[in-house]
């Protein structure tokens, strides 16, 4: 496709799961650079592999935009885009290393004019307080005068065909109105005109922390509703079946939450809420039942063994269906739970990195599933093509007679196990 605007010249900064799609959806308008501190994804993505499975090599092979992890490749840039992660720490304090280390990259290169968007998830005021003198002191420019910043929050699903940069509706604010503007025209040019143009950069900010909040809270409702019905015998799916009938019943389902967003951006807004003096409640009370998950399954599931460690297989470690992404993994403190307990445990999962879980997590994945080696118990702990394709046989030859199928994403509900197994549901 012709650019539409080949004189705006825009540098993406971090080309993991939202980066490079938004890059690639960029360069089809619009001149791009995708840069990236890694080589290694760099040399990936020229020879048109992702490793996140976000795009087709079609899409890489076809692409006009380049591809770098040189830092002058980005001078010529007028538009730089951030959209590196936002982790917390091991106490749950945002860290904001990545952010930081890319304004000190861009501040580095951009010229007077240029304007720096970021859509990395932070709290509100990052963008203005944090992030503004921290590129004026890589620069040497005046923040509002000589350079100028935006925000449009990224929304991103891992894995979602339906929900991409082209489908969904874009949140932008500018530092000013002919700022805002550019964003707008910038933005709506990928999404046919579906931009949405937030007060201020504080409230895009805030609006973006407060829709993975939300999910949170919902979802660790539903997790202590499940622990209720199952002390009292009560399936919690047959409950949600029967709830979800309601026109206005919001459809979630417990688990473990994990991930890059959900498990942590609350923690963002609990950061702010305490700078503020407010004690945030609700927010972290989620939190506390969600990250507790791991230890009840574990406690839910030994308790249909009898005395003696057992061998557990454990089938999924990425923190969600059909994706490569082990950020933030709960079946990883699952695991560390059962293991505590003393059972053996081994961990499969089709589509994760065996290298990355064990550097990551330190989690020797195994290669196959091996059915000639049946486990005492088996977690169905995330819910990929792969074993949701599991049929009465293939289950039942992965577990001992009399052995355990756990189903924390309910993917076997439909399948008749063989007599003498024992069933155990989230």
């Amino acid at each position: 496709m012709k650019n539409q605007n080949p004189s705006q010249k825009i540098a993406v900064i971090g080309l993991g799961y939202v980066g490079l799609p938004l890059a690639l959806a960029l360069a089809k308008h619009f001149p791009v650079i995708g840069f990236d501190v890694s080589s290694a994804r760099i040399t990936a993505l020229g020879v048109f592999e992702d490793a996140t499975n976000e795009v087709e090599p079609d899409e890489l092979r076809e692409t006009s935009m380049i591809f770098s992890d040189q830092v002058d490749d980005i001078m010529a840039c007028d538009t730089f885009i951030v959209t590196v992660p936002t982790p917390v720490d091991d106490d749950n304090t945002p860290n904001l290393g990545a952010v930081l280390s890319a304004c000190q990259t861009v501040g580095s290169v951009m010229k007077p004019g240029a304007v720096v968007v970021f859509e990395s998830t932070v709290y509100p005021g990052v963008t203005e307080d944090v992030c503004g003198p921290a590129l004026a002191a890589a620069s040497g420019l005046v923040c509002g005068e000589d350079f100028y910043l935006g925000y449009s929050p990224e929304r991103v699903n891992p894995g979602d065909r339906e929900h991409t940069i082209e489908r969904i509706t874009k949140v932008v604010a500018g530092q000013n109105p002919v700022v805002t503007k550019k964003l707008l025209d910038m933005y709506g040019a990928v999404t046919s005109g579906n931009v949405f143009e937030a007060k201020d950069i504080k409230t895009a900010e805030a609006a973006k922390v407060i829709e993975n909040a939300q999910r949170d809270i919902n979802i660790a409702f539903i997790n202590e509703i499940s622990m209720i019905f199952n002390k009292a015998g009560i399936s919690t799916k047959d409950v949600l079946e029967a709830a979800n009938t309601k026109w206005n019943f919001l459809n979630f389902t417990p688990g473990l939450v994990g991930g890059h967003c959900i498990g942590v951006d609350p923690f963002y807004l609990a950061h702010l809420s305490r700078e503020l003096g407010h004690d945030p409640e609700i927010i972290l009370a989620g939190r506390r039942i969600n990250d507790g998950m791991a230890s009840f399954i574990t406690k839910s599931i030994c308790s249909n063994f009898d005395e003696g460690p057992k061998h557990i297989l454990v089938l999924g470690l990425t923190f969600k269906e059909n994706v490569p992404d082990l950020r933030n993994s709960k079946v990883a403190d699952l695991i560390s739970c059962l293991q505590n307990a003393g059972h053996r445990i081994s961990v499969h999962d089709a589509f994760a990195d065996k290298d990355e879980a064990k550097a990551e997590y330190g989690i020797e994945l195994l290669s196959d599933l091996g059915l000639d080696q049946a486990a005492d118990c088996v977690v169905g702990a995330v819910g990929h093509e792969i074993y949701r394709a599991f049929d009465a046989a293939t289950l039942s030859a992965l577990v001992t007679p009399n052995g355990v199928v756990a189903d924390l994403k309910g993917i076997w509900s439909d399948i008749e196990l063989g007599s003498g197994l024992k069933r155990w549901n989230l």
